[in-house]
């Protein structure tokens, strides 16, 4: 098959990735959660900023490499921790063979998507805080909004960085709207 045409294939696997669930919310009475595809979107753009934050010398690598960390669950789906203390998920083998018939593109997406695994590495742990860290976002989003259980998605965060540790120190003390308040009395 041509180089072009698997890229699309690939492209339209990717895309399927708006319509699996973030299926951990599920547990906290979320009916309608995020999609993987939300997710990895804020999840790269904590990653670039933490890169920023702790020093680390290639943020867009960071954000490249959270854009992919969940392709495989094009293919597995989507599981919270407690299905997978049942159900075993090969993400490795899912993620290579996504990548492996896309030549050099696909080698350099699955070296990014094992550095999300690695988390020895400095942009393993930067790379882990944010995918962690999106998740403490959208828990304090979910509460506000009436889903107190997710909660527990920031109270037994695990981070690394101190960067990622501010983050979720500062975001305890706001509300997710603090962002838009006083932004109606700006000048035009």
């Amino acid at each position: 098959m041509e180089p072009i045409k698997l890229l699309c294939k690939f492209l339209f696997e990717l895309g399927h990735l708006r319509r699996i669930k973030h299926e951990g919310w599920r547990l906290a009475l979320v009916e309608t959660p995020d999609s993987v595809a939300e997710h990895s979107l804020r999840a790269a753009q904590i990653a670039y900023v933490l890169a920023c934050l702790e020093g680390y010398p290639d943020p867009n690598k960071a954000a490249a490499a959270l854009v992919f960390h969940d392709m495989h669950e094009a293919r597995t789906n989507d599981s919270h921790k407690l299905a997978s203390r049942y159900v075993t998920v090969d993400k490795a083998r899912a993620a290579h063979d996504q990548a492996e018939p896309l030549d050099k593109i696909g080698q350099s997406i699955l070296e990014l998507w094992n550095e999300v695994e690695a988390e020895a590495s400095p942009l393993g742990r930067i790379l882990r805080d944010a995918d962690r860290l999106e998740c403490a976002f959208t828990a304090k989003e979910l509460i506000e909004t009436g889903h107190p259980a997710t909660q527990d998605w920031i109270d037994n965060i695990k981070l690394h960085t101190d960067s990622a540790k501010a983050m979720l120190s500062t975001l305890r003390e706001m509300t997710s709207t603090d962002w838009w308040k006083g932004l109606k009395q700006l000048p035009r």
